[in-house]
């Protein structure tokens, strides 16, 4: 078993030693590969996990798991690394792992960014939004202010420097608290607010933020929806110009029994759907109705709401993202494809009720209340740090704490990792096993006489899901029917049909209503039939195959009696 706790974040090589542990210890449920290496040459590491001995992987229905594409996201990580370690030690024990691995696959990708977050791990972190690659400029900023430990307590926190005109004051119920100023108010003790860092060719009067040299975000860099720099920054250059980007969509593409997708993200405690850019309007009715009823079940089994990202997470309100991984996995790919948001500290704290995005515009001094509590009766005071003078370098006196954001905010504490990641197997085994599964209902032979028989294939999709998963992949084209083949016997002749028929598609059970009122009937649209007349003097085995990219394939083999 490899030597994994769920009360840590590992970097590389760590993370490397625990997926390929897992491959060692259970090969028959493990693979791993690298799909391709980052810009700075880290192999970006995939787990194949179902029952090898059911079949191999690209013959079942899949799911993809992803986790880490922004650089100190690392808890996403964590819960990947969380659902490997279910899924073998409970494969064989519990009920619907055991049946999903045995029909099913997932493609779990641990570290999308691994040299991102060996800058956030670090013992002196570094944090940027995604990838280390310079961009859009390869030189280093000169000026302004870098966020950095000044202090070198391994954190990163607040300054805090008197100024008349600054926009903060003490709370005077809470003095650890800074609260914004009153529009009208003069004559009190006001405070700017700064990250922690160090000024660059600082002219004594005027501070600006340094922009990040490394100024990608990979999560901008898929095909759907792409837009250059002037339009959205950080997009990269064109779409997957990203070795990470493209080696993941490579794979997708490669691997098209990929019925849905998950992307862990943090912060916010949220199961976000596309689109980011459009109204729900534009969604195909059922695809909107299933996507719901998929979100529900997420928040019924983890506790987090789901949302639309256009309706309720955008940015700003007239602003809207694109070339994000869920967009183009549903409307490229036709799959059901979500962000999951690790983590609300808000929540922690028992704030119940807030708005994602808004919330940092705007809330309650109660809310900051709330959160001061947690933080000292829960994280023990690491997650709030008492105001302490420092001797800048620049700066002259100021004093530093606040909000430890990394250790509070960005990702779960390490105490409380594993509560967190502990919500969703449940909830991504159950959507693999939505997915369309083509199985045999019938295969059989009649003799005709004088040689001849009529061969019967007759399959079904058992699935919740039809077989070609979304109406977007009907509308794309991206999707082919369920095709049928028959392999004759030396000597055998195909009288009537062709040695491979397109059946279509076959539907499962997610478009039926609420109860059988009314008017209401199952026609057997989940079942299709193809029929054989061969001519075989001697007899012989004749081998059926059905296939579906997304629903697998079924074999089978009758017997011509000889006459």
């Amino acid at each position: 078993m490899p030597d994994v706790r769920f009360d840590t974040y590992y970097r590389y090589e760590d993370l490397t030693r625990i997926v390929k542990g897992y491959a060692a210890e259970y090969p028959h449920l493990v693979r791993v590969e690298s799909i391709g290496k980052s810009y700075e040459g880290r192999d970006i590491w995939v787990a194949t996990v179902t029952n090898f001995a059911t079949g191999e992987d690209k013959e079942k229905p899949a799911l993809w798991v992803d986790g880490n594409i922004h650089a100190s996201e690392i808890s996403p990580s964590s819960a990947c690394l969380y659902l490997i370690n279910k899924l073998v030690t409970e494969y064989g024990v519990d009920e619907d792992i055991t049946r999903c691995l045995d029909t099913r696959v997932f493609y779990i990708c641990p570290r999308v960014n691994p040299d991102g977050a060996e800058l956030a791990l670090a013992d002196k972190p570094k944090i940027i939004r995604s990838s280390t690659r310079p961009y859009p400029y390869d030189e280093e900023p000169l000026e302004d202010l870098t966020e950095e430990d000044i202090d070198g307590d391994g954190r990163m926190l607040m300054m805090r420097i008197p100024d008349p005109n600054g926009p903060w004051k003490v709370y005077p119920e809470e003095p650890r608290l800074l609260i914004r100023r009153d529009p009208t108010e003069t004559g009190g003790q006001y405070y700017r607010v700064l990250p922690e860092g160090r000024l660059k060719n600082y002219d004594g009067v005027t501070i600006t933020l340094q922009p990040k040299k490394e100024g990608l975000d990979l999560n901008r860099n898929f095909p759907m929806g792409w837009r250059q720099e002037f339009e959205q920054q950080g997009a990269g250059p064109y779409p997957t110009s990203e070795p990470e980007v493209r080696a993941l969509v490579q794979f997708i593409v490669d691997h098209p029994n990929i019925t849905g997708g998950v992307a862990f993200h943090t912060y916010s405690g949220v199961i976000l759907r596309p689109y980011s850019d459009k109204s729900d309007e534009a969604f195909p009715a059922e695809d909107l109705w299933t996507y719901q009823k998929i979100g529900q079940k997420g928040t019924e089994i983890t506790g987090y709401p789901n949302v639309s990202v256009y309706h309720d997470f955008r940015y700003h309100p007239k602003e809207v993202i694109t070339g994000v991984f869920d967009d183009w996995l549903y409307d490229h790919v036709g799959a059901f494809a979500w962000t999951v948001e690790i983590w609300s500290p808000q929540r922690q704290a028992g704030i119940k009720e807030y708005k994602f995005i808004e919330w940092r515009r705007e809330h309650p001094v109660e809310d900051d209340l709330k959160l001061l509590k947690w933080s000292d009766e829960v994280l023990e005071g690491k997650g709030y740090i008492d105001w302490y003078e420092f001797d800048h370098p620049q700066l002259g006196k100021v004093e530093l704490g606040g909000w430890n954001v990394l250790y509070a905010f960005r990702n779960p504490p390490p105490p409380l990792l594993e509560k967190e990641i502990a919500r969703f197997p449940g909830w991504l085994v159950w959507h693999l096993l939505i997915s369309p599964r083509l199985e045999l209902y019938e295969a059989s032979v009649k003799p005709l006489g004088d040689g001849a028989y009529r061969i019967r294939l007759v399959v079904q999709n058992t699935g919740w899901l039809p077989t070609y998963v979304t109406k977007k992949a009907l509308e794309k084209k991206a999707v082919r029917g369920v095709i049928c083949e028959i392999e004759l016997p030396e000597g055998a002749e195909l009288e009537t049909g062709k040695q491979r028929e397109d059946i279509g598609q076959l539907e499962g059970r997610a478009y039926k209503p609420a109860a059988p009122t009314g008017r209401v009937a199952d026609p057997t649209e989940d079942r299709g039939k193809v029929e054989w007349v061969v001519r075989a003097p001697q007899g012989g085995k004749v081998k059926l195959v059905a296939r579906h990219d997304r629903a697998g394939v079924v074999r089978a083999e009758v017997v011509l009696g000889t006459e």
